[in-house]
């Protein structure tokens, strides 16, 4: 038996919606998808883009960021966080995580604006890990304070609610979604820019599309370049694709917290794992992560053995080559993500997950755990 670690989801609504484009019987599948996705998360705009990384990255030129300014973010985040701030030659600041939910320490967050008041911090990336969010009313609270902009990095929270309100529609200035987050692997890639700011939203459709100004009273082929853009667009075919599985996402929301009950009842007496701490009614469970109490790769080698893949969310990025040469970091400066990543592993959770695959997961956890000493 194998259980994948993701798994895409392929349903009669992908297939005709890939069928109407490809049949030439419905080619505006990107311009539905956006106006699902604001209608979904509550938004007032949002804007397509290739990829979550291309969202991102649009956001931070929306932002207008330029050389020498920093931005906030979480030393445990994908690589894509720091990398589109770096791509600007901006300087990212990387913050330790709370032990618990894995996502930015607001109490460090706060020391750290408090003592470094400059007109060169732009804007605080948070990474929602997992789906949980943080006290978002405490962190806008932050922003308003010390004049940061908030970008919230939504890659594995969407459909995620806080206090009766979708991601998307709870405050921030801009927040991007991924269709094809880090490890949970799709057939197509796709990425979505969500703001309530008309100016973020203006400049940030005008910057994608290779910042190409046109006047509706001219011949189409008549245009002038305004600025420096790039191409950001998602396809018809992955927008087909992509509005199918928008549509699944609170029935899957409803499966994840089930397996997650599941894991958690089943994990209660092991003596080397712990289920998530913390846990609250709205939490979507995108990823179930466990801690092992030691020897976590070769509880992962042996979970592999019996064909169950597992992921790590994340490797931090102070131990990632590129940032810790550049900014001279240690491996004991970020002391809680260090600790986090030696025991994390995130297992198999998704829509449609059968029981026996939960069981099987179960199983072999509950038998490895005993071999442990």
């Amino acid at each position: 038996m194998k259980v994948p670690f993701s798994k895409y989801i392929s349903t009669v609504d992908e297939h005709s919606n890939v069928s109407d484009v490809l049949d030439g019987d419905d080619i505006e599948q990107v311009k539905k998808l956006e106006y699902e996705v604001a209608d979904y998360v509550g938004a007032k705009y949002a804007l397509a883009t290739s990829h979550g990384t291309s969202a991102l990255h649009l956001a931070m030129l929306a932002l207008d960021l330029k050389r020498g300014d920093k931005v906030v973010c979480s030393v445990n985040s994908f690589a894509n966080v720091p990398e589109v701030v770096r791509h600007f030659d901006a300087e990212p600041i990387f913050i330790d995580i709370d032990i618990d939910s894995y996502n930015i320490d607001l109490n460090l967050l706060e020391n750290y604006l408090e003592k470094n008041k400059s007109k060169k911090l732009k804007a605080v990336i948070v990474s929602h890990v997992a789906g949980k969010c943080v006290d978002l009313d405490r962190l806008y609270s932050m922003a308003n304070i010390y004049g940061v902009k908030i970008v919230e990095e939504a890659s594995t929270a969407l459909g995620a609610i806080y206090k009766e309100k979708k991601i998307g529609s709870t405050g921030a200035d801009i927040v991007c979604f991924d269709f094809s987050p880090h490890l949970k692997k799709n057939v197509c890639n796709g990425g979505m820019l969500v703001t309530d700011n008309e100016e973020i939203m203006k400049r940030a459709k005008m910057i994608g599309k290779h910042a190409i100004s046109c006047n509706k009273d001219n011949l189409e082929y008549i245009y002038d370049v305004v600025d420096i853009g790039y191409d950001y667009s998602l396809s018809e075919l992955n927008g087909a694709y992509i509005r199918a599985q928008v549509k699944h996402q609170d029935k899957n929301i409803t499966r994840q917290k089930e397996i997650a009950k599941i894991y958690t009842k089943a994990f209660e007496n092991l003596l080397h794992v712990t289920s998530p701490q913390n846990v609250d009614e709205d939490d979507i469970f995108s990823l179930y992560i466990i801690k092992i109490d030691k020897n976590r790769d070769s509880f992962a080698v042996e979970l592999k053995k019996k064909g169950i893949e597992s992921g790590l969310h994340y490797i931090p990025l102070h131990l990632q080559s590129y940032y810790k040469t550049k900014y001279d970091l240690r491996v004991n400066d970020f002391p809680v993500a260090l600790r986090s990543y030696q025991q994390v592993l995130s297992l198999p959770i998704y829509g449609d997950m059968s029981d026996a695959d939960v069981e099987f997961v179960t199983d072999s956890i509950k038998k490895i755990d005993k071999t442990r000493i």
